[in-house]
């Protein structure tokens, strides 16, 4: 409201305005006074309240109560999305395309097989060594790519993270699948080599999308500890290929964990990858090659601490990713 000064004397529409123009008013009400005195009179204005301003502070939550599980359902195209380029990178302006998913596997196990088999005489229980290295290929390589491209894959996406919000484990989450792609494809050389020497298709090949799956959270654990370290320190893109080369050679994939010392069999077990590869030779090859359930059971008590801890400060470190990469 604004206050209208008018007197007597002065001439029709001279009229003083305090604190608002006449352009401002919608409706005056002047009221003349028969006396020459000055008369005070209100300008009734359509004026809008405006409301107080109210800042609001979003802060990310911390630990695992930060884990929007139905946030990350409402992203799930953007997920799918993700893991599609991931696999269309992969394999672009090659040559021979996805048959790098074949050859690479193909030739290890060839490798693998004249070395631990012809040459070291390593025992293979009986089956052939070709599926017996083949059969533990399969997923050391899935899990091997899976670790590489989620411990890369925030640095990757360094332009998305700085521009647009979305949950960020959908990254390493998309880079983990992104796998199976290949996962699949050297699938069937296994199939192939299993009719070739003459291996009996029983049902524990249901089980190995249970092993698979494994290895999947094995490498999303990892990934997810590395993916957010590689922000700040991008020493890791260069640990990582280091220790996937070296892990073939520690891990059972030429030879079965058998030949460990019985002594060192359960600490060696702990490995999640351990227990993988065993189960993949199991529900291939049959009870001669069960894992060693002791550590078995111990290797998925790690992966639960592993991939629990490792969530909890991907999401202690999320709010800075954007200021530091």
């Amino acid at each position: 409201m604004s206050l209208l000064i008018i007197g007597a004397d002065r001439q029709p529409g001279q009229v003083f305005l305090a604190n608002k123009s006449l352009e401002q008013a919608s409706e005056i009400l002047i009221f003349r006074a028969a006396n020459p005195l000055w008369v005070e009179c209100c300008n009734f204005m359509n004026s809008v309240v405006t409301p107080p301003k109210v800042e609001r502070l979003i802060r990310p939550k911390r630990g695992l109560a930060g884990i929007d599980v139905v946030e990350l359902w409402r992203y799930r195209e953007l997920f799918v999305f993700l893991s599609w380029r991931d696999i269309l990178i992969r394999y672009k302006q090659t040559y021979l395309g996805i048959a790098w998913a074949l050859i690479q596997p193909f030739l290890t196990m060839v490798v693998f097989t004249i070395i631990f088999g012809k040459l070291a005489h390593l025992p293979s229980n009986g089956a052939p060594y070709a599926v017996l290295t083949f059969a533990a290929l399969l997923p050391w390589q899935f899990f091997a790519n899976a670790l590489g491209e989620s411990s890369n894959s925030l640095v990757a996406s360094s332009n998305m993270i700085s521009k647009i919000y979305f949950p960020r484990l959908i990254i390493p989450g998309s880079a983990v699948l992104s796998g199976i792609a290949d996962f699949g494809i050297s699938l069937l050389i296994l199939l192939g080599l299993m009719i070739r020497f003459g291996v009996h298709f029983g049902p524990r090949l249901f089980m190995i999308p249970l092993f698979i799956s494994l290895a999947a959270a094995s490498a999303f654990a990892a990934g997810v500890w590395l993916g957010a370290l590689n922000v700040k320190y991008r020493d890791v893109k260069y640990v990582v290929p280091f220790f996937t080369r070296i892990g073939i050679y520690v891990c059972p994939v030429g030879f079965l964990s058998s030949v460990i010392p019985e002594r060192w069999r359960l600490l060696y077990s702990l490995n999640p990858m351990v227990g993988v590869i065993d189960g993949f030779r199991w529900c291939i090859l049959g009870d001669g090659f069960a894992p060693y359930w002791p550590g078995f059971w111990g290797s998925l008590a790690l992966l639960t601490m592993v991939l629990t801890s490792g969530l909890i400060y991907f999401r202690t470190t999320e709010k800075s990713f954007a200021d530091v990469i």
